[in-house]
């Protein structure tokens, strides 16, 4: 009988915004896995990817096979659903991001654009799925994520530095078809008139921004540190889209198609089995894709903070109510979040298709139907259909478990 339960090695990336050796929790989970890299405090550690995409893909700890490999062979411990739905994949992928400076500005095309996409550049845009996501804060976490309200945008272009790149016929309607031109002219500007606005936008006094605008100076003199001042994407970020800061445990939503650019944190991202994305900011020249393929993308949804984050609450999985549901609007995933103190304990009932479990703090035990296995900082686990696991620990421990049914 297949191994339903068993130990993952994941691997990292090395983006050049990821955190630096031990400063990178990406890094230091992806170092903790038994026979895994030394992390060197000179090198970036941006992403732990976690599941079968090919990119970076995990493999059995034991055996040093790759996962989707090992689900090829045994398709019955992904579980009938599962199967018939996606195949002997994990049909979603789970990651753990570290960043100290702003990502790229970036959308993932939905599924008719992404199977256009792929079909055309196969090279660039590797499937034809799309990419809708979330992000769910292990520190204190900083991102840009859809538009600001249309009132609030309006009344900012009509300062003087902003006012000639509103579109002429939007005086009288400031609406999303607005918004997509303005998008789409402050990404075409020239650098020069970028730096420029920058510099008259610093000259400004804080208040006429307005009173729920005035981080925006501050913003704007931060980006330009990161990034060259002449980067387009700092205008659209700071001046058109949702500015957002939530503390470990919180979380938001990116659905597919949805402008965003993550800033500051650690974070335990999922997202659909895809890595599409088309980036125009925040990044080197020669890396930004196509300003008019990225505002053809664009939809217009969410339009304010609130409609961006993404509610957590008590899941019946957890059959001592101590683990929450983090549910997205779409179906391929839904993630389990369980924090337990010293001596406590938690059982998870049988799911019905695949997840993955990384432990993020502390350590403990998980028991399965045939064994007992030790869980540590850092370690990932594949957890196959139909098999409930019991959690407990000493000290304490924290960890996610995104699944699939």
């Amino acid at each position: 009988m297949a191994a339903k339960v068993f130990q993952l090695k994941c691997g990292l990336k090395n983006d050049p915004w990821g955190k630096t050796g031990t400063d990178s929790l990406a890094g230091v989970l992806g170092s903790k896995t038994p026979g895994n890299l030394e992390l060197d405090e000179s090198q970036p550690y941006s992403e732990m990817w976690m599941g079968t995409y090919p990119t970076v893909p995990s493999r059995v700890l034991s055996t040093d096979e790759l996962l989707s490999d090992y689900l090829k062979k045994h398709p019955e411990v992904v579980g009938p659903s599962a199967l018939n739905k996606w195949g002997p994949e994990v049909p979603f992928l789970p990651k753990i991001l570290s960043f100290n400076k702003a990502l790229p500005l970036q959308v993932h095309p939905d599924k008719a654009l992404a199977e256009k996409l792929h079909q055309t550049d196969p090279g660039k845009f590797g499937d034809s799925n799309h990419k809708p996501e979330i992000a769910i804060a292990l520190s204190n976490f900083e991102l840009f994520a859809g538009f600001k309200p249309l009132l609030d945008m309006e009344q900012l272009m009509k300062l003087a530095p902003l006012q000639h790149f509103v579109p002429p016929h939007s005086a009288s309607t400031f609406d999303d078809a607005v918004l997509r031109q303005l998008c789409r002219i402050l990404l075409t500007l020239p650098s020069t008139i970028v730096s420029n606005t920058i510099d008259d936008l610093l000259a400004i006094p804080d208040a006429q921004f307005g009173p729920t605008q005035r981080y925006i100076p501050n913003l704007l003199d931060r980006l330009r540190k990161q990034c060259p001042d002449t980067d387009n994407g700092t205008l659209v970020a700071a001046l058109l889209m949702n500015y957002i800061t939530v503390g470990p445990g919180e979380a938001v939503c990116v659905p597919a198609d949805s402008i965003h650019a993550y800033l500051s944190g650690d974070i335990m991202e999922c997202m659909a089995r895809s890595d599409n994305v088309i980036n125009t900011g925040f990044c080197p020249k020669a890396e930004c894709d196509s300003v008019d393929l990225f505002t053809q993308a664009l939809t217009f949804k969410p339009h304010s903070v609130e409609d961006t984050l993404l509610p957590r609450k008590k899941s019946d999985k957890g059959t001592q109510w101590k683990t929450e549901v983090y549910a997205p609007p779409f179906s391929e995933f839904n993630v389990l979040g369980t924090s337990l103190g010293a001596g406590e304990s938690e059982t998870h009932t049988a799911l019905s298709g695949p997840s993955l479990l990384v432990v993020t703090k502390g350590n403990g035990t998980m028991k399965t139907s045939s064994q007992t296995l030790e869980l540590q900082q850092g370690w990932v686990y594949f957890v196959g259909a139909g098999e409930p696991i019991e959690l407990a620990t000493e000290r304490g421990i924290a960890l996610y478990r995104p699944y699939a049914e």
